[in-house]
């Protein structure tokens, strides 16, 4: 007996990543496409017969997994209208606010939600080699800076990606970033201060995605980079991420999950 394909519904359909999780779903052979919204409306080059719904509400109701690449202020909403649904929410939304993460974190106790700043197995494998340097590598001889570059339309920085890598590297350290970030540094700034975790944004071109953690001692250095030359590589995590939520216990994952690299309990 042919199991039922998966109902994936996007999120943020229109959207650059939006588009490519259209294509990504539809090379799928055992997955459909439910559908999807759009705050801005824009549907033209979107493929016939695809279904947009008014609110967000109607496409949970239609599928078996969100894909949600959308703004920060949806996030909240989206949280609470999944909170008893029973539909995995596959979130890749960056920027998210203390208050919509804990809500976030309340889905999670009745869903499977596998959240990360950035889908890109080898951005996940980046994070994890910060994580493990930053615990090797005391903070009192090693300077810890992180330098991303993305296209001159992001409205953000530092990157979701960027910040990631930092959390990782302060928890390895067992201090708390926003008690060791320094970023935006601008004219006489006084020495560096021991154990900082600094953070450069560069917007310029059309550039996917660039991140590079530094490690910098007095007698070596040491770094890290991952350059993204395709939106596609974000698309084609969400939906293995999607796959991946069938069957899964309701809690909060992340793309170690996926790739194995940490064990579900």
């Amino acid at each position: 007996m042919t199991s039922s394909p998966l109902r994936i519904g996007i999120a943020g359909i229109t959207g650059r990543v939006g588009r490519l999780l259209v294509e990504e779903v539809r090379l799928q052979d055992n997955a459909v496409l439910s559908g999807g919204t759009s705050l801005s409306k824009d549907i033209q080059n979107l493929s016939d017969g695809i279904k947009i719904y008014e609110n967000f509400e109607e496409l949970v109701k239609a599928s078996d997994v969100i894909i949600d690449f959308t703004n920060a202020a949806t996030t909240a909403t989206h949280a609470k209208a999944l909170k008893h649904s029973n539909v995995a929410w596959v979130l890749g939304t960056t920027g998210v606010s203390e208050e919509a993460q804990k809500l976030v974190q309340e889905t999670a106790k009745t869903t499977a939600v596998i959240q990360a700043a950035n889908f890109s197995p080898g951005v996940t494998l980046m994070i994890r080699l910060a994580s493990e340097l930053g615990k090797a590598l005391p903070s009192s001889q090693y300077d810890a800076e992180i330098v991303e570059t993305h296209h001159r339309q992001k409205v953000d920085a530092p990157s979701g990606t960027a910040l990631a890598i930092g959390e990782a590297i302060a928890e390895a350290r067992n201090v708390q970033l926003k008690d060791v970030k320094e970023s935006g540094r601008d004219g006489v700034t006084g020495a560096r201060k021991e154990g900082a975790i600094g953070f450069a944004a560069l917007r310029g071109g059309q550039i996917v995605g660039e991140h590079s953690a530094i490690f910098l001692a007095d007698v070596e250095e040491i770094s890290i980079t991952h350059k993204a030359f395709d939106r596609r590589i974000f698309a084609k995590g969400a939906v293995r991420s999607a796959f991946w939520s069938v069957g899964k216990p309701a809690g909060l994952y992340g793309m170690t999950h996926v790739l194995g690299l940490d064990p579900v309990q």
